[in-house]
């Protein structure tokens, strides 16, 4: 298959991705996100706005090493349990190895394509999902809008917090730089990896932002808030179901 054949949303090709690159993606997303990352996640969980009603329990989609958990149980410790869901098995035995052993008993792991995953309908009181959207194309986040819609319950709350492209900001071509260009180049001269880390760049460029996403949840009947975060560089989703 020619480079040009290759469909960078197939679920094989982002498997392979992250499967590649789970061991070194903390230290570089960390490291080269300047911190934001981590900011972006706490910010993800504030927007969550759950009630403090205790046995609370949710999804979180595309959750890679959770990194988001600390976040969430800090902020919501009466949340009983969260099923984490993820293709790459990578990233799945990374968090289950470096992360949360004192939580275990409270996250389930689904290893699986989200939408092969069977997840039950009305059951989840809330679903989170950080930096997983921009991987999907236009027909795969009008079938994640449709699936929150179904896994809520009414009343259940989400929030999704993605990397974006800051379209306007007068710094975005700088930006794009560091996207495009010093981090592939970082990449290619400190990590020795197979370039995985320079479809970021791609994927945000090509997601552009979470307004279509907005758009999406809202035709599958939810209540929703768009919100940008440092000048654009991420966009995130938040609401409820009726």
């Amino acid at each position: 298959m020619t480079k040009a054949a290759v469909d960078i949303y197939d679920p094989v090709f982002v498997k392979g991705i992250f499967d590649r690159c789970s061991r070194r993606y903390i230290l570089f997303s960390t490291f080269c996100s300047m911190g934001f990352t981590e900011r972006w996640r706490r910010q993800c969980v504030e927007r969550l706005d759950l009630p403090g009603t205790g046995g609370l329990s949710g999804f979180d989609l595309m959750a890679g090493t959770g990194e988001v958990w600390p976040h969430l149980f800090r902020r919501h410790p009466d949340v009983s349990d969260i099923t984490a869901v993820d293709i790459s098995s990578g990233m799945h035995k990374l968090a289950m190895e470096r992360l949360h052993r004192e939580r275990s008993h409270r996250i389930a792991f689904v290893e699986d394509d989200v939408f092969a995953s069977n997840l039950p309908a009305t059951s989840a009181d809330f679903i989170l999902s950080t930096f997983g959207l921009k991987t999907f194309n236009e027909t795969q986040l009008r079938e994640l809008a449709d699936l929150t819609a179904r896994l809520l319950r009414p009343g259940g709350r989400f929030s999704f917090i993605e990397a974006s492209d800051p379209k306007g900001w007068f710094l975005r071509p700088l930006y794009l730089l560091y996207l495009k260009g010093i981090l592939p180049l970082v990449e290619r001269l400190f990590l020795r990896g197979a370039q995985d880390f320079a479809m970021i760049g791609t994927y945000c460029t090509n997601f552009g932002d979470a307004r279509r996403f907005a758009d999406m949840l809202r035709e599958a009947g939810l209540k929703v808030e768009f919100r940008r975060h440092f000048f654009g560089c991420a966009t995130g989703v938040s609401g409820f179901k009726p």
